[in-house]
Formats: structure tokens, sequence, C-alpha cells
């Protein structure tokens, strides 16, 4: 097979301890207005100070939005920019979560381009550049510090919509792992569990021919020779030490682990995009109202299982990257086998529910759920094993049954 490969990315990615002090100097490469997206939980803490002083002593001038919520409800995001219009900002800048990236994204958008987010929901609905955005996260997981998509919530939507544009990629992003050392372990499970699937599902994503038109028509465009080698360090990275964070949060060589982890899942599925786990999050999220990295870390195992039939081969190297036949004698469906249960283990140990009843799922929504996420085309073409109505309705049974051999049916 020839090889073909795309990647977007920022155009500048910085990464270690104490990177977050480099945001001064980055932003005065940038501009000199910046609006600052975060929350008001990260606004009130010292090192946010310090981050907001040290702008301001580059001769940067600031307007903060401390009013981030979970999951970017869309009339907040038009809340801060009808603040921001006035103050004219030449950037944004987000610190915090992923939802706090999310809402710089839809905030630059906006105030280049006017309207409403919902006149931007899809693919390639971004007309043009939009405010340049510096990313900074405080969490280790969504991964959207690198990513071309932001998601909102929307009240006339049942389930959570995305806008996908390369447009979006931030134009830096900083990670900082001391950042993450005051995530608590539940946080820190269910982001690194978010990461740790957004890259399994990236390596084992469609792969397509390199057709020029590919990535011209499709933001998400499958598997390709780059996207797998970011996703596979992710893998790496995570299995050795996402369980080591979850239960000593001080020990920042794991906590860099896992942030570099989340970095490259985001890289990966930044243009691999993700598949199945995520198409059934989507529904299950909007019913149970359970974190999004808790809902695809539920599915994940079922997933594969589902998917095996046809990935072996691929499945059995995310074994060897989880650190499963290191001497690589095994066969590949042995080690593919070890490879979800090694899964469905570190996820058990950092306290993922393995079932779907366990998220609180209604028994009576089960068929429903699956017929929303059959629905999420740009997800589930990207699956390697297709789906129908029963195949779908198979897989969420399974899941809200706790019954991993069913979901290979």
């Amino acid at each position: 097979m020839s090889l073909f490969a795309a990647l977007r990315l920022p155009r500048e990615i910085l990464f270690g301890v104490g990177q977050r002090h480099a945001l001064a100097s980055v932003a005065s490469r940038t501009g000199r207005r910046a609006l600052v997206c975060t929350d008001a939980r990260f606004a009130a803490t010292p090192v946010f100070a310090e981050m907001i002083a040290a702008l301001e002593a580059a001769g940067i001038v600031v307007l903060v939005h401390d009013q981030t919520l979970p999951d970017v409800p869309q009339n907040t995001v038009a809340v801060c920019v009808e603040a921001a219009r006035g103050f004219g900002p030449d950037m944004v800048i987000g610190i915090g979560g992923g939802s706090c990236l999310d809402m710089a994204k839809c905030a630059s958008l906006l105030l280049a381009h006017g309207g409403a987010l919902a006149d931007y929901y899809g693919e390639f609905k971004v007309p043009g550049p939009v405010l340049p955005v510096i990313a900074v996260p405080t969490t280790a997981g969504t991964g959207s510090e690198v990513t071309p998509v932001a998601v909102v919530s929307d009240p006339d939507r049942i389930l959570k919509v995305g806008i996908s544009s390369p447009y979006l990629i931030a134009a830096a992003a900083i990670c900082d792992p001391e950042l993450t050392l005051s995530c608590p372990p539940g946080l820190t499970a269910v982001a690194g569990a978010d990461a740790l699937t957004h890259a399994i599902e990236a390596f084992t994503a469609m792969r397509r021919p390199g057709d020029p038109e590919l990535a011209q028509q499709h933001v998400f465009i499958g598997k390709s020779d780059l996207s797998d080698q970011f996703a596979l360090h992710a893998i790496r990275l995570l299995s050795r030490s996402l369980e080591k964070a979850y239960v000593d949060g001080s020990d920042i060589d794991a906590r860099a682990d896992v942030m570099m982890g989340a970095l490259a899942a985001g890289c990966a599925f930044g243009t691999a995009g993700t598949a199945a786990a995520h198409a059934v999050q989507y529904p299950v999220g909007a019913l149970t109202h359970t974190p999004h990295g808790l809902g695809v870390a539920t599915m994940l195992p079922y997933v594969m299982t589902y998917n095996r039939r046809v990935a072996t081969a691929d499945i059995a190297v995310v074994g060897r990257a989880l650190g499963l036949d290191p001497a690589g004698v095994e066969d590949d469906e042995t080690v593919a086998d070890a490879a979800i249960a090694e899964v469905c283990r570190l996820f058990a140990a950092i306290g993922i529910s393995p079932t779907l009843a366990g998220l609180g799922l209604p028994e009576d929504r089960i068929d429903w759920a699956a017929e929303q996420a059959l629905g999420i085309g740009r997800l589930i073409k990207n699956n390697p094993r297709s789906f129908d109505a029963a195949a779908m309705r198979g897989l969420v049974r399974a899941a809200y049954d706790g019954d991993l051999a069913a979901s290979a049916l």
C-alpha cells in the first residue's frame, strides 16, 4: 500500500513543565488586545492571576471572561462575544479545560464572522480565518488545544453539536503539566480515559484511499501514517501513567505522560477522527448528563470487541502499545483479545463504569440511543466495521447489559 497521510495542527506547540510562562511571549507575537476565556474556578487561582499579570506586563490589554460553563451552552457564547465586541480583541486565549478552549474557539469565530453559532454547525461551514487562538489546557483529555473542532450544547437540540473546520485550530498550544496537578482523581480519570479512547479510535479508524479531494471535503478522513504515529505514542504514554496519575495526582512525571498522551491523541483524532464509541456517547450523554469522557470510555471495550472481526491486526498493535506481548511472539488474535481485556482492567481501576446501565441510561431508551448514534454519519462512517440498525441496537444493548461477548455479534 502506498503511503498516504494528512495532518492539521497549530503553528506552534509548546509542551513541558513551566511552559505556561511562555504565554506572554507567544501572545506578544500574536496581538496587543486579548480576550481571555476561562471559568470561575480557575480564574480564582493564584496561577491564573500570575498569567494575567505577565500578559499585562508585556503590554497586552486583557479582558477576562470567566463564566465558561461545562459543555459550552450556545447562549453563553453570545454573551461572551457581546461583551467583547466593544473591547475589540485581536486574539483569544483559552485557559482551562476543554470547555474553556471550545469557548475561545467559538468566540474567535463569532468575533471574526458574526452571525449565530448555528450557522456554522457541521463541517467546513467556517468561511475563513478566525481571530488567532492561544490554547492553554489545564486538564489532560479533550485534545481541544490541537483539534479543528468546537463542541457546544444547543437548547434547541437534544444532542451536543460540533463545529468542525481547520480554521478553528489554535494558532498556538501551550501545554504545562503543572497546570493539571490540581485536577481531582475523578476528573483525571474521565479526561484521561477520553484521551485513550481518542487514540484507540483514531488508530482503528477506517483507512481510505489517498484521493486528493478527501481532506478537502472532510475534516475527519480516517487513519493515516502520520495520525497512527501520534495515536500509538498516546496509547503508550497513557497506558503506563494514567493509573499512576489517578492514584497520586502529585506525580508530575505521570501528569506529564498523561498530558502528552492527551495532546498526541488530539493530534491523531483531529485528522483521523473518532468512531462508534463517540457516536453512542452523544445520545447517552444527552440522556444521562454524564461527562463525555466517561461515556466514550464505557463504550470503548464494546466497540473494540465489535470491530475485532475486521480490525484484529490493528487492535493487536494497540495491545502491543499497551505493553502487552513485549517480545512480539503471540499471534494477533491473542494480543487483540488481551488488548480489550487490558482496556477493561485499566478503566475499572480508575472508576469508569463498565455498563451504560451504570451511567443511568433508561432501558426503554436503548433503541432511541441506537437510532440517534447510527445517524451521526461523520463518526459512523469512520468505524472500521459497518453498522446497520440491528447491529447498533445490539451494541448498545450489550453495553447496557455488560455483555462484552454479545457486542461481537
